[in-house]
């Protein structure tokens, strides 16, 4: 079943392009305009265990739909753009080994989707194409350079400076999740390394932090939740801090220390017009008390680790194209490498 959204072209000579944001649960597909507008999109399950050949197909097919709907046709677009999680070597257009896309190792993703649509193609790290989102169409439209924390599962980052996305030599920049906060007896990770930001500030980190407050002792409602055998999860987390559970808030609080530590790591190394937050572990954002009371402790934790300068003058906030932000960016940044190479039809 898909969800589809779709505004009808306007203007029948506008530059359009095909963004695919390619998870391990959904893939977000969109026709793009100049002006970082989505005309028409859609959501389609992954299902990436039918292997990499059938998803390509089945986003093919509904591609050609939400063309149609936005009164196009595929030769008519100038590029796509696709994006993924996992390990990839951006210059080869290959993913190395993404581990939400079992089957996929070593695959030439970005020739093969060439092949299918067509078109000139372009690939990039999931991070990276959301935070050119909010760069190129969201919060960050007018800043010249951005860092982009994505809170999730696991935590994801994106740099842009001057329009350039900062991939880095081996396709691993950005990979701000894994910096080292705590040197002495950090917390161990799935990735074999200790003291890093995402095994503390990650909604996985925030579970296993919960449990292991509630198994020393520490009293809280979460206790009930405990007991009846269900499982604990961010949102439940939220929800007994937003009713006044102690515990539950300086889990949430602590979240947005480490987050502030690892954000004064990156002003004072990249120096950013501004910073933001997006994914599912942002408490709900500007919209609820819960979620500023989560921004305000990061920028606290900021103020009392940065130089003054740079904390008076970056900004500090919650994206704005939530969900969207990959498959905007995705065909952003396919818009920017078309421009760059010349503009090329074929």
């Amino acid at each position: 079943m898909t969800d589809q959204n779709s505004t009808a072209a306007s203007d029948p000579n506008q530059s359009l392009f095909l963004g695919i944001d390619i998870g391990g649960t959904n893939v977000k597909i969109g026709v793009i305009n100049d002006a970082g507008e989505s005309l028409a999109n859609t959501k389609i399950p992954t299902d990436p265990e039918l292997g990499p050949a059938v998803v390509l197909q089945k986003i093919k097919e509904a591609a050609s739909g939400i063309i149609k709907e936005a009164g196009t046709s595929l030769p008519k677009l100038k590029a796509v753009g696709v994006v993924s999680p996992g390990t990839m070597n951006i210059k080869q257009g290959m993913l190395i080994n993404p581990t939400n896309l079992p089957g996929w190792q070593n695959y030439p993703i970005r020739q093969k989707f060439a092949d299918a649509f067509e078109r000139p193609t372009y690939l990039n790290n999931d991070a990276n194409a959301a935070a050119y989102g909010e760069y190129w169409a969201g919060a960050a439209r007018n800043a010249s350079s951005l860092v982009f924390w994505t809170l999730g599962t696991g935590i994801g980052c994106g740099i842009i400076i001057n329009d350039v996305v900062l991939n880095g030599e081996n396709s691993h920049g950005g990979e701000c999740g894994h910096i080292i906060i705590e040197m002495n007896e950090g917390r161990p990770w799935d990735t074999g390394q200790t003291g890093t930001l995402e095994a503390y500030a990650s909604a996985k980190a925030l579970i296993q932090r919960t449990y292991e407050a509630l198994d020393a002792g520490t009293e809280s409602s979460l206790q009930q939740v405990q007991e009846s055998g269900e499982s604990i999860t961010p949102l439940l987390v939220a929800g007994e801090a937003e009713k006044g559970d102690d515990l539950s808030l300086k889990l949430i609080m602590d979240t947005a220390r480490y987050l502030g530590v690892g954000t004064t790591s990156l002003m004072h190394t990249i120096d950013p017009d501004m910073v933001l937050f997006g994914g599912a572990m942002t408490f709900g954002g500007n919209e609820t008390e819960l979620g500023r009371r989560f921004l305000a402790r990061i920028k606290e934790e900021v103020k009392q680790r940065a130089f003054p300068t740079p904390y008076e003058n970056t900004t500090i906030n919650f994206a704005s194209l939530g969900g969207d932000a990959g498959y905007i960016g995705s065909a952003g940044c396919a818009r920017r490498d078309w421009i760059n190479a010349g503009s090329p039809e074929n």
